[in-house]
């Protein structure tokens, strides 16, 4: 089957993508607004898009009366966010975030959660999340309905017990959205295959022909 977004509706093609691209990590980002409050939504169009400079990207759409959401409109005010990583016994509180508090409530207080002072950027990170990147915003696109930000990471927060040898991360299993409107799944099912080089390839090629 074929499928034309061109003859969709905005909520088919939203569904089709979410449910397609999969599994997608969760930026639970934590913003302030001008009056001090933290704001604490979770975003799972999200990714990293480079490591020199470390950016990273999420993408914001509109609230329900077509303006910005309170994340948007706190980093475009402020320049500066902190991306929180969802682990399974965060779970409950990330759902919470998403309900529509108004502005001037913070989510983070209704989830019984404690803000953590960050080193780089005045904005808090969560104390109960095992890795946070602090960000400053590189640029911030408008498409269509949603707003796409880029992020220079200035400085990881990761749980000493996850850092093993040369930096290599253990035992950390973030949760990932799979699918609207409430699909999700766990990382702790996971293989190691290591790369093949052209010339391996070859060797077993030639092998094979032999």
């Amino acid at each position: 089957m074929q499928i034309d977004p061109a003859l969709q509706s905005k909520a088919d093609n939203y569904k089709l993508l979410t449910n397609l691209i999969i599994p997608r990590p969760i930026a639970w980002i934590t913003s302030c607004n001008p009056a001090g409050v933290v704001n604490l939504a979770p975003f799972s169009f999200f990714n990293a898009v480079g490591s020199d400079p470390v950016y990273i990207v999420f993408s914001a759409g509109a609230n329900e009366g077509g303006g910005l959401k309170d994340t948007a409109r706190n980093i475009q005010a402020g320049g500066e966010f902190v991306v929180n990583l969802v682990t399974e016994e965060l779970f409950h509180a990330m759902n919470l975030s998403a309900a529509d508090f108004p502005p001037g409530e913070s989510e983070l207080t209704a989830a019984g959660l404690h803000p953590a002072p960050s080193l780089r950027v005045s904005v808090p990170r969560i104390a109960e999340a095992k890795v946070s990147l602090e960000c400053r915003l590189h640029s911030a696109e408008p498409l269509g309905g949603n707003t796409l930000f880029i992020g220079e990471v200035v400085m990881f927060h990761i749980d000493d017990h996850l850092l093993g040898p040369r930096l290599h991360i253990e035992g950390f299993a973030p949760i990932g959205r799979l699918g609207s409107p409430s699909v999700y799944c766990r990382t702790t099912d996971r293989f190691d295959i290591a790369r093949i080089s052209y010339a391996q390839w070859q060797r077993e090629q030639d092998a094979k022909a032999g």
